[in-house]
C-alpha cells in the first residue's frame, strides 16, 4: 500500500560451540524460540556437534552447523557464513566462544556488530584476573556486553575493565510455559519411579558434577538431614566428580539413600515430585535452575552463591539462603522446609511462582530484542 514502509528484518547470527546441556544452550534455546520472527531473522551456528538442546529449537530456525568440531578452526568458515547471510549482528555467550565470534566478525569484514553476553562470575585468581583483562580488551571490539546480573556486571567492571555504559543487564529467560507443559505432562524414567512412590522426603538437586558445584556439601548436608529424618537425595547431572562423589556417600553411609539419576532432557517432572530443591554451589552468574525449580513450584534452599542466588532469590525472600560451605545451615535450612506445615509450604510456594514470572522468557526476550534493535539502528 501506498505510503507503507518495509520494515527489513535484522539478520543475527547466535553462535555457540554446541547446543549441549548447559545453561549457555538453555539460554539460546529460549530466546530463539520466543524471538520475534516478523523482526528479526535468527540463525543459529554451532560447531560440527549434536547436542541434546537442538531436537527442542522451534523448526522455523535456521540451523547451520560448521564442519569442524575445534573451536578455533570455526572462525574462518564463521566469517564466511557472516558475509554470506549479511547478518546484521553475532550474538554469542562465554569468554571462549566470545573470542571466536568476534574474529569472526572482524574477519568478515562486514559492517556486523558484535554482542556478548556473560553469565559467569569469574575470576579471582591473578593468573585468571590476568585473563579476565585480555578478554576485556577483546570485548572493546564488541558493541554491547549483556551481563545476566548486577553482580556480574560488577565483576565485568572490576575484572574485564568494559565501561559500565555498555554493559546492560539482561537476566536469564526463563520458558514457564514449557516448565509447566513439561513438568505436568512429563514422564520420569521407569527405573526413578520408585525413588518417588513411598512417603519419604525427596530432596531434589541438578547441576554438572563439578567442584564449583560442591556437591560434597550436599552429601554431607543431605547426611545429617537423614539422621533427622529418613529422606532421599536425587542428583541431576554428569561430570567428572561422579566417581568420587559415589565414593563419599558411601564414605558418609548414605550410599542407599542418594541417587545419581545422570542427565534428564526433562529435569522437571523430577523437580514437581520432590519436596525440596537444594543447590550447593560456590558461585553462580544467575543460578537459572533455581528460577526454573521455582517456576514448577517446588520449594527452594540454596547456598547464597554469588552473585545469582542472592538475586534470584531476593537475598532469602523467595528461598532459604545459608552461606557457601556450611553443611550444617544447609541441612538446617532443609529440615525447616521439609517440615513446614501445607499452609506455609504453600506461601512459599506461591511466593517463589511469583519470583519465577519475572523472568518469563516473553519479558526477558522482549529486553534482548530493544538491544538488538539498538544496535543496528
Amino acid at each position: 500500500m501506498e505510503g507503507m514502509r518495509i520494515v527489513k528484518k535484522k539478520t543475527i547470527v547466535f553462535f555457540i560451540y554446541q547446543m549441549g546441556a548447559g545453561g549457555a544452550a538453555r539460554t539460546f534455546l529460549n530466546i530463539l524460540n520466543n524471538i520475534d520472527r516478523s523482526r528479526f531473522n535468527p540463525i543459529l551456528v554451532t560447531c560440527d556437534y549434536n547436542g541434546s538442546y537442538e531436537e527442542y529449537l522451534h523448526p522455523d530456525i535456521t540451523f547451520i552447523k560448521l564442519k569442524t568440531k575445534r573451536l578455533r578452526s570455526a572462525i574462518f568458515p564463521l566469517a564466511k557464513l557472516i558475509r554470506q547471510v549479511k547478518a546484521d549482528l553475532v550474538f554469542s555467550t562465554i569468554p571462549n566462544y566470545n573470542t571466536i565470534a568476534i574474529a569472526g566478525r572482524v574477519l568478515s569484514f562486514t559492517r556486523a556488530k558484535n554482542i556478548v553476553r556473560e553469565a559467569a562470575f569469574l575470576g579471582g585468581s591473578p593468573k585468571e584476573d590476568m585473563k579476565l583483562r585480555a578478554y576485556g580488551l577483546l570485548y572493546q571490539l564488541a558493541a554491547k556486553v549483556i551481563a545476566l546480573s548486577g553482580g556480574v556486571k560488577e565483576n565485568i567492571i572490576n575484572r574485564y575493565k568494559i565501561n559500565s555504559e555498555k554493559i546492560r543487564i539482561i537476566y536469564n529467560p526463563v520458558d514457564l510455559e514449557t516448565i509447566e507443559d513439561r513438568s505436568t505432562n512429563g514422564e520420569i524414567a521407569p527405573e526413578h519411579v520408585p525413588i518417588f512412590s513411598g512417603h519419604e522426603k525427596v530432596i531434589i538437586t541438578a547441576g554438572r558434577l563439578v567442584d564449583d558445584k560442591d556437591h560434597r556439601t550436599m552429601l554431607q548436608a543431605f547426611a545429617k538431614v537423614n539422621e533427622q529424618i529418613k529422606s532421599k537425595l536425587v542428583i541431576l547431572g554428569e561430570g567428572e566428580l561422579e566417581k568420587e562423589l559415589k565414593s563419599f556417600a558411601k564414605e558418609l553411609g548414605i550410599e542407599d539413600r542418594v541417587y545419581f539419576a545422570g542427565f534428564q532432557k526433562n529435569p522437571y517432572v523430577y523437580f514437581k515430585q520432590a519436596d525440596v530443591f537444594a543447590l550447593s554451589s560456590k558461585r553462580e552468574g544467575f543460578g537459572h535452575v533455581l528460577a526454573e525449580a521455582l517456576a514448577v513450584g517446588v520449594p527452594v534452599v540454596s547456598t547464597a552463591c554469588k552473585p545469582g542466588a542472592i538475586e534470584v532469590l531476593a537475598g532469602g525472600k523467595y528461598g532459604k539462603l545459608s552461606d557457601v560451605g556450611d553443611a550444617e545451615a544447609l541441612a538446617e535450612n532443609m529440615l525447616e522446609v521439609l517440615t513446614l506445615d501445607e499452609g506455609k509450604r504453600n506461601e512459599m510456594i506461591n511466593q517463589g511462582l511469583a519470583r519465577a514470572n519475572e523472568f518469563n522468557a516473553k519479558t526477558i526476550v522482549k529486553q534482548y530484542e530493544e538491544v538488538f534493535e539498538e544496535m543496528t539502528d
